[in-house]
């Protein structure tokens, strides 16, 4: 059920990858080993700005730290829309009080 969630917040937010995150890690490996940022690019088909981007937020980490980014990443995004569903409620609450007096 939990991998479930995860893909309906993908396929909600629209920015499904089409690296897995081991892809990504290996790219990045291989940029650290010396092969030329252009190279690989033309090699996986991506633009140098992906690249760049991926090696930004995911450089230095090993697959366990992915896996954990992406799973706070995901509580956050939960606990954002939590927040303004309550916040909307009580302005809804404190708008009904106002108009009763």
């Amino acid at each position: 059920m939990q991998g479930d969630s995860a893909c309906n917040a993908v396929a909600r937010s629209g920015l499904k990858s089409r690296f897995t995150d081991s892809q990504i890690l290996s790219v990045l490996k291989q940029a650290e080993n010396g092969v030329p940022v252009p190279e690989l690019c033309r090699e996986h088909g991506m633009s140098s700005a992906t690249f760049y981007k991926w090696r930004t937020k995911f450089g230095g980490m090993d697959a366990s730290m992915m896996t954990r980014l992406k799973e706070l990443e995901e509580e956050n995004r939960r606990l954002k829309k939590m927040y303004a569903e309550e916040r909307l409620k009580a302005d809804i609450l404190k708008e009904a009080i106002e108009k009763k007096w």
